[in-house]
């Protein structure tokens, strides 16, 4: 008779750090960072290019805020992730976990496995960022999340669509009383009419999920993506943009990525 043999849940990841959250509804909290491997998107803009392969290893902050990095090999054994995390969770420094990437969702059944004891051992909230278009990875993890932040990507500006995508995975936040809130990178090239359609998007789920509007961060050439340079959208048009979308839905907030003004890269 073969014994059978259990294959142990392992993971792909860039890094593990504690910084501060410098992006949607978390802004300026302290947060564990588990940024995994791999993306299915190739956004224009993305400033995380690095994470849309998995690489031979990644780097595991010693102590937390320092960037005081080890190197360790990938992929990575849930206990093993376990205990780095555990070593960044000193005592009422942390207000949440965030699950970050690439794209978290690709690695869907090992967080499955990973996330209940993560809850268990940290007792942190655990938020979730992500792009929006894996309504069915979403439902597998879906329990053991606190808060969603959703990419939503405007055509204009990522070179991606994925409106029916974007309205499944809202709608299963926003019915599971998850607190969710949606993300949208702007930039000059941005459709007025793509803002108009997000607006009414969110708006068909629930008036009261908040938009965030984030303006571009202008990429050096050697890392543009498209041909068309990816520009900061002027004053002008923020401001006539989130007065267009609040006809829909009560609450657009303007915030740049605060975090790349702090230097917590």
């Amino acid at each position: 008779m073969i014994a059978k043999t259990t294959v142990e849940p392992t993971a792909r990841l860039v890094e593990v750090f504690s910084a501060i959250q410098g992006e949607g509804l978390n802004v300026g909290t302290r947060q564990i960072f588990i940024r995994f491997a791999l993306c299915d998107l190739r956004c224009h803009f993305c400033d995380s290019a690095h994470t849309w392969n998995a690489p031979t290893s990644c780097k595991i902050e010693r102590s937390p805020g320092l960037r005081d990095f080890e190197i360790h090999s990938n992929p990575v054994p849930l206990p093993i992730l376990i205990e780095w995390v555990e070593r960044q969770n000193l005592p009422c420094l942390h207000d949440s976990i965030s699950l970050t990437g690439g794209e978290p969702l690709l690695h869907a059944p090992f967080l499955a496995q990973f996330l209940p004891e993560l809850r268990a051992t940290t007792a942190l909230p655990i938020y979730l960022e992500s792009g929006g278009h894996r309504p069915e990875q979403l439902l597998m993890i879906l329990p053991y999340l606190d808060s969603v932040g959703m990419d939503l990507k405007l055509p204009s500006v990522s070179g991606e669509s994925y409106w029916q995508e974007h309205t499944k995975f809202l709608k299963i936040c926003f019915d599971s009383h998850l607190d969710v809130f949606v993300k949208i990178i702007v930039s000059q090239q941005t459709d007025i009419g793509e803002l108009e359609r997000s607006a009414l998007l969110v708006a068909a789920v629930s008036q009261d999920i908040p938009i965030f509007l984030q303006p571009v961060t202008p990429l050096a050439a050697a890392e543009q993506l498209s041909q068309v340079p990816v520009l900061t959208p002027t004053p002008d048009q923020i401001l006539g943009w989130q007065a267009l979308m609040k006809r829909f839905v009560k609450q657009v907030r303007v915030i740049p990525q605060t975090h790349k003004v702090l230097n917590q890269l």
